[in-house]
């Protein structure tokens, strides 16, 4: 790049190779890559291989490359709530506990999940659970003859992404009842057939609703756009824009 083009690496050029690596799932070569920068790696470009390591699960080089987050920027809550999310999905409850109770002793409060949708020129907000919408009955009535529609269609909940200690049919009943899956049921149930639906979730779209999103754009024919902490999702016959891979 330097030779051929005359042009010094920035941070946006090493995250971008990092990223790529990550989706590639050539972890160690990327952490290699990170570790050797002719300057020095920031959190969010450590932050790019953290999500990587979830995505692909390797929970040991999670625990390298959070402990290099940490010391370059030790108030990042986004990667204490990540590194607790892998621990999570790996079953570690005791390592996901800890790191909850160093957090809450250090003062850091994650962000309740929070979904928001405009119909008719008025927002509406939604948080994991709610019940204060006015039309909760009607919304709770949509998502249940969708859930059937998308068994149908093959979708089998995965609990994995519950990340809290509890019983096989709660833990189902915490995945349907997510902020985003909310505020698309009330989408759909106060818009005509075929409108663009558009939520905006304040963090990380979880792997189950990400699943049940594009078997729900397929189910009622419509493009369904997500804008999460990490990017745009736009769900449409079944697929999404970002490859599965965020």
């Amino acid at each position: 790049m330097t030779q051929d083009f005359g042009i010094a690496p920035g941070l946006e050029h090493y995250a971008a190779v990092a990223d790529l690596l990550g989706r590639a799932g050539r972890l160690e070569e990327a952490y290699k890559f990170i570790s050797n920068m002719h300057i020095g790696p920031t959190g969010s470009v450590w932050s790019t291989l953290l999500a990587a390591c979830r995505v692909y699960k390797n929970v040991e080089l999670a625990e390298k490359v959070a402990d290099k987050i940490f010391r370059i920027d030790p108030e990042n809550i986004g990667a204490y709530i990540l590194l607790s999310n892998i621990y999570s999905a790996a079953r570690r409850w005791k390592d996901a506990a800890n790191l909850r109770i160093y957090m809450r002793n250090k003062g850091m409060k994650k962000k309740p999940a929070c979904s928001w949708i405009e119909v008719k020129n008025k927002a509406h907000a939604f948080v994991s659970g709610d019940k204060s919408h006015p039309y909760y009955d009607r919304i709770n009535e949509a998502l249940e003859v969708l859930l059937e529609q998308m068994e149908r269609e093959g979708y089998v909940p995965d609990t994995k992404e519950v990340l809290h200690d509890v019983e096989e049919e709660h833990k189902k009943y915490l995945l349907y009842s997510h902020s985003e899956r909310l505020a698309i049921a009330f989408g759909i149930i106060s818009t005509p057939a075929g409108t663009t639906i558009r939520v905006t979730k304040n963090i990380r779209v979880c792997t189950d609703c990400h699943t049940a999103i594009k078997i729900i754009s397929k189910i009622v024919g419509r493009e369904i756009i997500v804008r999460d902490n990490s990017r745009f999702h736009h769900f449409k016959d079944g697929k999404c824009s970002c490859g599965d891979y965020w």
